[in-house]
């Protein structure tokens, strides 16, 4: 009689493609079936669900896998890449295999196959990938995921060039590769760029696919159009964290800048700067910041290491310069987050202007290409993006970049107040002595600008700082005579 019971549910099943609302109920049916039936309620289930992972309920996914095997694990971020975790179960006497678990509903993450404890393989089921510094990976992307639309390619917008140019460093005695991307209408152009110098930039326009989002951001005045410097390392570990970490950065200073400044037309000053790296390429890029801000004033690093000798000297030395923006993944290389989050905190205390986000993500290309323009709208934010932060009335305070920067007489900074608050806007020179006091009183909530003309100053670099309910952001502004 119950088989009988279980054959009559199952022909109901496959009138309506159902089995309920939820896994769970396919599960219900099919382990409460005989095993003479199950192969059937299988290849049904499957037929009406043919793309693994089966997302519910904005958080819940179930992962499947259909094949021959001793065993089956769903190693990813998730799990720190471990192949024994995440064991997938089988429904006897069937070649299903299934692993559920809960993530954020905005959560984006690399993950494989591994069978048998040994042959890793992407989910044949599911036709989304992502380049990886080792191959491809299956990728989730949880309902409330926002893809990146920067990274892809549109053939009918202008695009920027693409050149490679070998350089030799006496420094560290090797040659490498340098790519350059030119913005478009860069050759028909009188006017200097902006520079960002990207560390493992080769992966960067390979994997991050960082050109796209040049473009992309280009067109859609979200930033000053830009030149990129793509630099790849000869020997990783030891340039970006290691022994030779002094000579890379004395090749990045003393080598290649004067080369792109020679044949590019570069905007010099620190402010018009800015290094951008994912892990010990943002460990580098911070280090070059912290030794040299006067020559970068703009350092991105994504999921990055930070060294205790950049942390410390971070710490104990007096505000540098330095404008700074930081993500990390919450499903990152475990001993990376704590590194992160203990550098926040030291920015803050210390005044600098900064910019800190954390995704529902892992330590991956996918993560660091999706939020490069995160980085460079924070250092050279375009027209759209000036006007998005205005509209969008934030309720924090907002200090936006002054206009014109360069500037030889005056310029116009302005400011938006949330709600009534005791500001003050304060000028500084390049030691952080107090130049002027523009602002130091009750105001208002409102968009606020004010012009500055430092006539009896000297030529150089300013900062100029905004304090307001606890509240405090710096920018950097160039006067030149």
């Amino acid at each position: 009689m119950k088989s009988v019971i279980s054959l009559l549910a199952l022909l109901m099943l496959l009138g309506t493609g159902g089995f309920g609302q939820t896994f769970q109920d396919f599960l219900n049916q099919v382990y409460s079936s005989p095993d003479s039936l199950r192969i059937s309620i299988v290849n049904t289930y499957v037929a009406a669900h043919p793309v693994s992972p089966i997302l519910e309920a904005d958080s819940v996914a179930h992962f499947y896998y259909r094949g021959a095997a001793a065993n089956v694990s769903v190693p990813g971020d998730a799990n720190s890449w471990n192949p024994n975790a995440f064991l997938m179960s089988r429904i006897p006497p069937t070649d299903f295999w299934y692993y559920s678990d809960t993530f954020e509903p905005d959560a984006r993450l690399d993950y494989k196959y591994v069978l048998n404890g040994s042959t890793w393989i992407l989910d044949p089921r599911n036709p989304r990938t992502v380049s990886g510094g080792f191959g491809p990976n299956s990728e989730i992307q949880m309902p409330a995921y926002l893809p990146a639309p920067e990274i892809s390619f549109y053939p009918g917008i202008p695009h920027g060039s693409l050149s490679d140019t070998v350089m030799y460093s006496p420094s560290l005695g090797n040659s490498r590769t340098i790519r350059v991307y030119t913005p478009p209408f860069y050759s028909a152009s009188l006017d200097s760029f902006p520079v960002v110098v990207v560390h493992d930039g080769l992966e960067y326009v390979s994997l991050a696919r960082a050109n796209n989002v040049l473009d992309y951001l280009s067109q859609e005045q979200r930033i000053v159009p830009v030149i990129a410097i793509f630099v790849p390392p000869v020997n990783r570990t030891e340039e970006y964290a290691g022994s030779q970490q002094n000579q890379f950065t004395s090749f990045i200073i003393n080598e290649l800048m004067p080369v792109i400044d020679q044949r590019y037309r570069t905007r010099r000053d620190p402010t018009q700067r800015a290094l951008l790296g994912a892990s010990n390429g943002g460990n580098i890029s911070l280090w070059i910041g912290y030794t040299h801000p006067e020559h970068f004033g703009n350092i991105a690093a994504q999921s990055s290491n930070i060294q205790t000798s950049i942390s410390s000297g971070f710490q104990s030395s007096s505000l540098l310069p330095l404008k700074l923006y930081l993500d990390l993944g919450t499903y990152d290389i475990p001993q990376l987050i704590p590194l992160v989050r203990n550098f926040v905190p030291i920015l803050q205390n210390k005044g600098y202007p900064f910019r800190y986000i954390e995704y529902h993500e892992g330590h991956s290309w996918g993560n660091w290409r999706a939020h490069i323009d995160n980085a460079l709208e924070f250092f050279f934010p375009g027209a759209a993006t000036s006007v998005r932060i205005e509209q969008e009335h934030p309720r924090t305070h907002v200090l936006l970049e002054n206009y014109p920067n360069p500037f030889n007489a005056g310029t116009t900074i302005r400011y938006y107040v949330p709600v009534v608050s005791h500001t003050r806007l304060v000028v500084f020179d390049y030691l952080g002595r107090h130049v002027t006091t523009l602002v130091n009183r009750e105001l208002e909530a409102g968009t606020y600008s004010l012009s500055w003309q430092p006539d009896r100053h000297a030529s150089g670099v300013y900062f100029y700082r905004l304090e307001a309910s606890g509240n405090v952001e710096t920018r950097q502004m160039l006067f030149m005579k």
